[in-house]
């Protein structure tokens, strides 16, 4: 069933596209919020919540792209999770991926109002562009989805010490471009 099918599901408010949410992107879902959380039920709990999400927001809106639409509601949930019972110690997940941005992405307490904000949001999204295919994708395993270096290099064929040497690389690579663009670390 493809993504348009799936949306006139939730317009029609049939229950059933859930389901098909479910068959076709669970997997993907669950992945992205146990990448973050690292603990199987706390991932369920934020994919199910995604799927409310879903059933609650379709309509009024309409995603056009269905799957970077589910992907961004369960990172955020799954985030916002992460934040909540990290107050608590509870998680080392994420810690070490928020780490490995610190030197080079300013954090939000650095950064003064939307304005700036938006300043990094564009200069990131123009360095992204700007790399070669390999890099960007794989930058954006890590960083986005939250991949273990490990299972970045087994998809590949690299040694865990390669992808790390990369990430590295492309870490000094942004905050040399950050730095380049004004926004200020």
């Amino acid at each position: 069933m493809n993504d348009m099918e799936i949306i006139e599901m939730y317009f029609r408010r049939d229950e059933n596209a859930i389901r098909q949410t479910e068959i076709k992107y669970g997997v993907f879902c669950r992945s992205l919020a146990y990448n973050i959380l690292q603990i199987h039920e706390d991932a369920e709990e934020c994919v199910n919540d995604t799927y409310l999400k879903a059933w609650n927001s379709i309509p009024p809106n309409e995603p056009v792209y269905f799957r970077g639409w589910l992907g961004r509601v369960v990172r955020n949930l799954s985030l916002d999770l992460w934040r909540k019972n990290h107050r608590k110690k509870r998680y080392a997940g994420i810690e070490e991926i928020f780490e490995e941005l610190d030197e080079c992405i300013p954090s939000s307490s650095h950064v003064e109002g939307e304005i700036e904000k938006g300043m990094l949001t564009e200069a990131l999204n123009k360095w992204l562009g700007e790399l070669p295919q390999m890099d960007r994708i794989i930058f954006l395993r890590r960083y986005w989805f939250g991949e273990s270096l490990k299972t970045i290099a087994k998809i590949y064929r690299l040694t865990p010490a390669d992808v790390a040497n990369r990430m590295y690389r492309l870490r000094q690579k942004l905050k040399a471009e950050l730095k380049r663009e004004g926004v200020f670390l």
